[in-house]
């Protein structure tokens, strides 16, 4: 089987990727994230995937694939990025209290050689209509600084919702396992 390296320092792409049971590398990309003037959340998602898998892939030698991945929120046509602290983890999870967010996680896998296979996820996360108390505990208690949305679905963050609605229950966290299987065998990987 061709080598692979997730192009990405998420510990959370990397948990998820991992259950695939595929051996594989990891490298950071060095890809400036900034969103380009009038660049919808979907776009981002795609384009930040697309040059990070062809970042790592550039420095790649043999028969090789980079995994690149992006999840961007959108919230009204707006992206919501990592808020990297508190105050900002509570003013999103402020702005998204009793709205739909639209979350868009895009995958690239790219070969040195060029060839590349994509694939975009769409999850809709339904959020209950919190209070300042119940946002100030949950952030206090998961400290999601790290994370797009200010929260983890994976751990207590999923008693801020009313409903997800996904294709792919792994896309939420990070890196849609459905849609990177189908990509990994695409380019020859071998997958049950």
């Amino acid at each position: 089987m061709p080598g692979l390296v997730l192009a990405s320092t998420s510990r959370y792409r990397r948990e998820l990727l991992a259950r695939l049971g595929l051996p594989f590398d990891i490298e950071r990309p060095e890809v400036d994230e900034t969103a380009r003037p009038g660049e919808t959340p979907r776009a981002l998602a795609i384009r930040l995937a697309r040059a990070k898998a062809q970042a790592v892939a550039a420095r790649l030698q043999g028969d090789g694939w980079a995994l690149g991945s992006d999840q961007v929120a959108d919230v009204g046509g707006q992206a919501l990025g990592k808020p990297g602290n508190r105050s900002k983890a509570i003013a999103q999870l402020r702005a998204m209290s009793g709205g739909v967010v639209r979350f868009h996680t895009a995958l690239c896998l790219a070969h040195p050689d060029g060839r590349r296979f994509a694939a975009i996820d769409l999850t809709k996360v339904r959020f209950r209509t919190l209070t300042p108390a119940e946002i100030a505990r949950y952030v206090d208690a998961e400290q999601p600084f790290d994370c797009a949305g200010s929260f983890k679905s994976e751990g207590l963050g999923i008693s801020l919702f009313d409903a997800i609605d996904n294709r792919d229950p792994t896309a939420l966290v990070g890196l849609p396992l459905i849609a990177t299987a189908r990509l990994l065998r695409q380019a020859g990987f071998r997958l049950p």
